[in-house]
């Protein structure tokens, strides 16, 4: 994912975040997925491949989106924490928006 993208998409979620629109950690994320109320999820490319593995699963198993090639760390940061391994987006405007940024990334990821 191109570093332009990634900004992007981290700023889209630090909006999120401030309208409570996202959900932030890998818990938080499999949580809101098993209720059916997540809209799209972005998981860390460096997270631990333990919690990849949970997230992707529940997400996979609900028919969720999942975007990957932004850090643990780059995430973190829109939400002032050090780092998190996933964010899971609650409402459908935002992650359209999410998903257009990741789509004019080239080597964006969505999965």
């Amino acid at each position: 994912m191109t570093p332009e993208a990634a900004q992007k998409i981290v700023k889209l979620l630090g909006l999120g975040a401030r309208g409570r629109l996202v959900v932030v950690g890998a818990e938080q994320v499999r949580a809101a997925a098993k209720k059916g109320k997540l809209s799209l999820a972005v998981v860390a490319s460096d997270a631990s491949e333990n919690s990849r593995d949970k997230v992707l699963s529940v997400l996979k198993a609900k028919n969720i989106r999942a975007i990957e090639g932004i850090s643990a760390a780059q995430l973190g940061a829109a939400f002032g924490r050090e780092s998190t391994a996933a964010v899971g987006v609650l409402d459908a405007d935002l992650a359209r928006g999410i998903q257009k940024a990741a789509h004019e990334s080239t080597a964006g990821k969505i999965v």
